[in-house]
This record gives C-alpha cells, structure tokens and sequence, in this order.
C-alpha cells in the first residue's frame, strides 16, 4: 500500500520549476539528477508544499534517486523498501520527470485503482509535471455493447436480482464514459450478471463488431498508447506477454520505463500465464456455445445435437476418471493403469471431430468461425499432454504454447491434474519462468524497477532474482522508517505442539486467546489453510461467548475483503481470521490493529506438484531444494503476513508467531532474523505489559 496518503493542500501551493517527461530518455551519467531529487523531496520542495504532512526521509529520497539512476541509465533496478518508507513517491518522481513513456504495473485492480485516482495526480500536480495518463484493464472490466445488447435480447437471467443488476448495467452505458465496472458500485464486482455483459478473447467479435467504434476496450487501448504513464496490473501485463490480448503489447516497444510494484507477486502471477491450463468446464461450455451458434446461423449444416454430445459425455468421463471431489496429482503420479489416460485420449479425438464439423460451417457465421478457433486452441492444450506418465511429470518441449516454444528452456515444465466438485483442470505449468521473462525484456534497452517491501531474504536477493532471471542485476534495500524495538513486541508462545499435531489450531486457539483479551480485540488471526480459519472461526465463536468477550468477529469468506476491512476498522476492537489473502496488500493503521497472530510458517504444501517438481530439479543439480526454495518463499511470505501490524509511525502492537520451529529448527533463526527488529519474547507477562505501558525486556 501507497504510504504518502495526505490530501493536497491548497489549490494555490506552488511547484518547483522541473523537467517534463520526454518523448525518449537520454542516457545520463550516474547522479545527474541526484541535485534534483534532493530538492524535489526536500521540506521545502514542491512535495513538502503541496502535500499535506509530508515529511522528508532518507529512505525515500535515497529510493528515488537510485530509481533516477536506473532509468538515465536504461538499467534494471530490484529494490526493497521497507514499509513506510513511501516507494510510491520514490518511483512515481523520476518516473514522471524523467521517464519517457512509463508502464507502472501494480499487484491488484484496488491498488491500481490508487495509484491513478490518488497517487499520481497527487505528485503530478506537486511537480506540475504535464504528463497524460491513462489506465488500462483486463477486458472483463469494460461492458460489451454487443453482450450487453444481446443479454437484453434473450437474456439467460437465472434470478430476479440479475434482472435487476441488468438494468442498473444499462442504465450506466448511457451516462458512462470509459465502461469500467469499478464505476457501477450498485452491482457487485463479483455478480454472475458480468459475464452475460461483457467480452472474453473467445467472444470477442474484434473489427467485425457493429460496436466498434464505440468498444470501450479499444478505447482504453488507444489513450494507452497516447498516455505517458500507463497504470496496468501485473495479470494483465502478463497475460498480454503470453496471449496478446490485452493491449500492453502495443504499448512495450514504445516504453522507456517499466516499474513494477508489489514486485513479490511476480513469480507466481509469470507462472499462472506463461503455463497453460485446459478444463473440462472450458469444454463444456465450448459444447454449449457451438449448439446455439449451429442452430442460429447453420441449422441445416449439421445434426449439432448430435456433434456436441460425444465430446460432452467425453469431457464428463474425463473428470469422472478420478472420484475424489479434490485431488491434485503429477501425471507420474497416476497410474499408468488408470483410466484416466484412455479417457483424455478419447476426449482429443471427439473435440478433433467436432473441430472438423466447426471448419466446413465456420464461414456460415462469425460466431461459428469464433467456436472453430477456440475449439483448435483447446485441442492443442490437449495435444500437449502426454498419454502416458513421463519421468518427472515433465511436458515434451513441443507442448508449449506458441508464445512460450520460442523461449523453452531444459527444464521444461511440469504436467499435473486438479479435481475439483464439477470439473478437472489440466495444468502444464514450467518449472522456471526466469528463460522465459528474460526473453521478454531483450530488445530494446529501457529501465525495469522491480520493487516491494519484501523481496530479500536477510538482505539477500538471491532467491527473487533466479526466480525473475535477474541473476546479475543491483539489488538495493532501504530500511523502514519506523522504530520496531519501541513500536512492536515479537512473541512465540512456549509449549506449542508441532504443526502437523492433529490438534494444533486448537492449540494456537488456547495460546491466543489471553493474548486477544489483553488487546481488547483489535487482532488479525493469519491462517495458513482454509480449514484452519473455519477450526479457529468455530473455537473463537465459542469462546468469546462463554467468557462474555464483546469482540466482533469477522471471518473470511462471510462478505468480501473490503467489506469485511471496512467493519474490522469502523469496530475499533474486532476479531479478523483470514487465509492467504489477508496476509497482503492490506492497510489498517492505527489502534485498529494492535495484534497479528500467524498460525504457521507459510510453507507451500509439501504434495504440491509444481513445487515437488521444482525441488526435483533443483537437488539434481545438487541444490537444496529446502534452503533454496522453500525456506526463502516461506520467509517473503512470513514478512508480507508481518507487515500488517506495523504501518505508521505512530502505531503499536504485538506479532504473535505461533510455530515452534521458529525456536527449535536451526533454520528459525534466519527466519526472525529477516522480521523486522521487534523485541522479543516467549513470555505472556510481558506481551500483557506491553499493552499496559510497563517495561519490556528482550
């Protein structure tokens, strides 16, 4: 999250006379615009004037001047602020000055949101630097004219409440200027009724649409590569690198600058999209799309009933060859007697025999033509899939995807299922995304900055940059502002039992609980699974009821994330139990929040394919798979949970790590050793005196 927040001051403040953002960016020499930094973020620079309670930091102006260095120099930069530090600010200055045509590139559609709504308004009008900006999405975002159209034609509404959401959608077409859902709050993000509205890259009409010239997607297309600054998101970076289809790949080779944020979400965001998944669910409603379009548009070209049901029933068989409702397995790990192998081997010929039909009908309808082209790509996912189980579930080269082939490397990737309820995934997924993203940033010499709060691991780079491919980049880190001895208290309770003991949430649940009562409430309780939320939600329940504590409870999946924060900040002594997606990119400061308590160390689940394969590789190449890989992602996990507590200089509070590894493993002292500089102690005593004002010995 953005640390500089103030409102501007007065309309009237005035700006420093500075450089604009040019056309193209000249090489400097290193620190050329070291002078200017010092003045820009000075107390009386044009921020300290206009933006209400800034204050100058080492840290930041160090930040922005190393920020400037990198882009005079079109180098890459991987660079670490600690919270509070303001990076925000520190990239946004140069950047804006300095960096000819900028992609700022953010972890979430919230964040990006800010960043375009508050952030850079807010330094571009302190600089009066004139620079246009523009904000571009994934095309799920923008309503379709022609969806919108044909849902209010023959609409498939499944609830009056999608009746009703519709004519809200309609109603905000005719006031609207871009077609960004974020705009129409009146309907949540997360209604079914979207999908009816708008475009996918399968149904997308392009050129051929009546709508056109009135697509907002292409209008956010064109300000983006008009703009200066462009503010993406990381899915949408990366999905356009892999399928060029969200607009960024227009935009790349006129861009000098490109600044990723929340960089720590880059690996597994690459890896999500330079891998390919094919579903049975995808199938389906492939099947679905071809007998309505057949039947409108070539009713006399094909019994289409009867052209979808095999591949139908093939898709249904393919799931129903595993009869657990979850399971995830590396296909060497099936076996070879299974009948999953004959099933995915009928399911490729009957999707190549509807594929056939597809192609004499296609030139009847557009609609058609789009099933046809669909139905080809999902074949050749399929194709990718070996039909036997291969040594280290690893996938034959030519499996890749096209815009993944050009860049394979030796390790290839790795071939895994996932079951679920109603449908199975297949997943081909590398091992390593750093050949691949290397690949992507050749060419053109430009500026990458990759920065977060958590990217090093004790100061060291070395696990983000072999994962990034950025082996022989700088690296620099700026410590957080903040005073951690005196604001914050590390805690591991004594006494716990091992994590993988049976009843251990019951056990973090018993630790917790004199620790929650001498906060008043006012405490995150981080889990690492699912199952451990609802175990920890149940317990919680029931105890603050039998001890008469007046705590709110909040607990994920009970209402979305905003709204679950907006109650836990407006309760001021609130209970929040959340998984993963609590554990970052959220920002509750003040007395709100004066506990984190993290169930477990954030390992991955040791039976997941993807990993046990990377640390396959990795220990044949003589590596230890555990002090690599593992242990590294675990602690950027653990500091992102971490810094929640923690977010101005003004608040306090306590972090409570449950695991006792972090005591009794030989690997725990590199592990609280990349935390920030808490106290600490395992005593309850002094976790009580802390709130109380008394003396805190570490």
């Amino acid at each position: 999250m953005t640390e500089d927040t103030s409102p501007l001051a007065a309309e009237g403040a005035v700006a420093a006379v500075v450089p604009v953002a040019a056309a193209a960016v000249a090489v400097a020499p290193a620190g050329a615009h070291d002078a200017d930094i010092d003045r820009l973020f000075a107390s009386t620079g044009p921020l300290g004037q206009a933006v209400g309670g800034f204050r100058p930091r080492q840290a930041q102006t160090e930040m922005a001047k190393a920020i400037a260095d990198a882009i005079a120099q079109q180098r890459t930069l991987i660079a670490e602020a600690g919270t509070g530090t303001g990076k925000t600010f520190a990239y946004l200055v140069p950047a804006l000055l300095w960096g000819g045509k900028v992609i700022v590139s953010t972890g979430t559609k919230n964040l990006q949101d800010q960043l375009f709504l508050r952030d850079i308004p807010t330094v571009r009008k302190a600089l009066s630097a004139p620079v246009s900006v523009a904000l571009l999405k994934g095309r799920a975002n923008y309503v379709c004219h022609f969806h919108l159209e044909r849902t209010l034609q023959n609409g498939r509404m499944t609830s009056r409440e999608d009746v009703g959401y519709l004519r809200e959608i309609s109603r905000f077409m005719k006031t609207t200027s871009s077609g960004d859902k974020a705009e129409l709050s009146k309907v949540p993000e997360t209604a079914p009724i979207w999908n009816l509205v708008t475009s996918t890259r399968d149904t997308c009409m392009g050129a051929e649409c009546q709508y056109y010239q009135d697509c907002f997607v292409m209008k956010a297309r064109k300000e983006a590569q008009q703009a200066d600054v462009v503010v993406v998101n990381h899915h949408l970076f990366f999905a356009d690198v892999a399928l060029k289809d969200t607009g960024v790949a227009e935009l790349l080779p006129s861009a000098n600058t490109i600044i990723f944020d929340e960089a720590h979400q880059l690996p597994e965001v690459a890896t999500l999209f330079f891998g390919n998944t094919v579903s049975t669910s995808q199938i389906l409603e492939l099947c679905r799309d071809v007998l309505a379009e057949g039947l409108s548009h070539a009713r006399d070209g094909a019994d289409w009933g009867q052209v979808v049901l095999p591949v139908e029933k093939a898709a249904r068989d393919l799931r129903l060859a595993f009869p657990q409702d979850v399971v995830r397995l590396a296909v060497n790990q099936i076996a070879a007697s299974s009948i999953f192998f004959p099933a995915l081997e009928t399911m490729r010929a009957q999707l190549h025999g509807m594929i056939a039909v597809l192609e004499k009908q296609a030139e009847r309808a557009e609609t058609i033509e789009q099933c046809r082209t669909r139905a080809v790509e999902l074949g050749y996912k399929l194709d990718g899939w070996n039909s036997a189980p291969g040594a280290a579930g690893k996938a034959p080269k030519k499996a890749k995807a096209a815009a993944v082939a050009d860049a394979e490397d030796d390790e290839g990737s790795v071939l895994w299922v996932e079951a679920f309820s109603s449908s199975l995934q297949l997943h081909q997924t590398p091992l390593s995304i750093a050949p691949i993203f290397n690949k992507q940033r050749e060419g053109v010499a430009r500026s990458w900055i990759f920065t977060s709060a958590t990217l090093a691991v004790k100061n060291d780079f070395q696990h983000y940059a072999s994962q990034m491919g950025l082996w022989d980049e700088p690296a620099q880190s700026w410590p957080s502002p903040f005073d951690y001895g005196e604001q914050g208290l590390l805690y591991v309770p004594q006494n716990l039992p091992q994590p993988n003991s049976p009843d251990y949430t019951d056990a973090v649940i018993d630790a917790a609980l004199p620790v929650i009562e001498a906060s008043g409430g006012r405490a995150f309780l981080l889990c690492t699974t699912i199952r451990a939320v609802n175990r920890a939600a149940e317990r919680l329940r029931a105890e603050f009821e039998a001890r008469h504590l007046d705590f709110p409870l909040m607990v994920q999946g009970e209402a979305g994330r905003t709204e679950l924060l907006d109650r836990f900040r407006a309760a001021g002594n609130a209970v929040l139990v959340g998984s993963q997606s609590f554990w970052e990119g959220v920002d509750v400061r003040g007395e709100a929040l004066s506990l984190v308590i993290i169930d477990k160390l954030p390992f991955s689940p040791p039976d997941d394919p993807v990993l046990a394969a990377r640390i396959e590789a990795l220990e044949s190449k003589g590596m230890n798979g555990f002090m690599h890989h593992q242990l590294p992602a675990a602690i950027i996990n653990l500091k992102q949970g971490a810094g929640r507590l923690i977010r101005d200089e003004t608040d306090r509070g306590v972090l409570m790590i449950c695991d006792p590894r972090l005591i009794s493993k030989g690997y725990g002292r590199r592990i609280w050793q990349s935390l920030p500089p808490f106290k600490r102690t395992r005593e309850l005593s002094a976790v009580q005196a802390f709130w109380s004002g008394a003396t805190v010995d570490s």
